[in-house]
């Protein structure tokens, strides 16, 4: 039982350092599968790599508190901040074009597309889409803020999201990328990344535990348990890192890590086989 503990904090880990940077958090965590592989069933191992995000999603929530909660207190009592309850508008409208895909897709993409080719073209493609659009970001961004995206790009933006479906794409990345495209800064990006990822987390967790079911063994809540906490605690120094990061620098080198993993990926199975 120590030996799956110590694979799961070392998972939780790999979670939350790649569920927020945009280099594709499910795709390493079956790429690490491969090497470092639990001794459970598939279906709760495919349950636990996305149970796991909860544990990031947490930290999050704990690290935006104050912009994601609508309310406020003040001397007069408790007062709705507008532009909170809107951006919160705006983020559900981008849920809903990568829910109705999900629902329809998700056991067809579990079947076929979680593989290693799959994972490694998908970082390498989108590694090189970081490149072009950074390398072509020479004027100022028309949306210097979150409360600034429109609910036309809201959309756009939940369009890019359906792109996270396939393996490898990573949920962050698709996003930020659509956003960097349709003018948004980076900053705000990233943030409204950080909003999509709550109900979305929740939705797609929720989905993988009914799909699973409620009988849990012991050992599997014990594995859950440490997974989240041990994802939960990096989080909070991942997406302190990644906000300092993008206020510096632009996502070049998630572009230019993308690729090689992506490389070393593909000539590691093609040895392998």
């Amino acid at each position: 039982m120590l030996r799956e503990i110590l694979k799961v904090i070392f998972l939780g880990i790999v979670e939350g350092i790649t569920e927020w940077l945009p280099i594709s958090s499910t795709g390493h965590m079956l790429l690490v599968d491969e090497f470092l592989q639990l001794s459970a069933s598939d279906a709760f191992k495919e349950f636990f790599f996305i149970a796991i995000q909860l544990g990031a999603i947490v930290a999050v929530i704990l690290l935006f508190w104050d912009r994601m909660w609508p309310f406020y207190r003040s001397r007069r009592g408790t007062v709705l901040r507008y532009d909170v309850l809107a951006t919160w508008g705006k983020v559900i409208v981008a849920c809903i074009p990568g829910a109705v895909v999900t629902l329809l897709f998700d056991d067809w993409v579990d079947e076929h597309l979680h593989t290693p080719t799959v994972i490694a073209l998908a970082l390498i493609f989108y590694g090189v889409g970081f490149l072009v659009v950074e390398g072509r970001r020479r004027r100022r961004p028309r949306v210097q803020r979150l409360r600034d995206i429109t609910l036309f790009d809201a959309v756009a933006i939940g369009l890019f999201q359906v792109l996270s479906i396939i393996p490898g794409t990573s949920r962050s990345g698709a996003t930020i990328l659509g956003a960097l495209i349709l003018g948004v800064s980076r900053v705000a990006a990233a943030e409204f990344t950080f909003f999509l990822a709550v109900p979305v987390m929740f939705g797609y967790s929720l989905l993988k535990l009914v799909k699973f079911g409620f009988a849990f063994a012991f050992s599997e809540i014990v594995l859950l348990l440490f997974g989240m906490a041990t994802a939960f605690v990096v989080s909070l120094f991942a997406v302190r890192f990644l906000m300092r990061y993008i206020k510096r620098h632009d996502f070049r080198a998630f572009g230019w890590y993308r690729i090689v993993l992506g490389l070393l990926v593909l000539i590691w199975f093609a040895l392998k086989h």
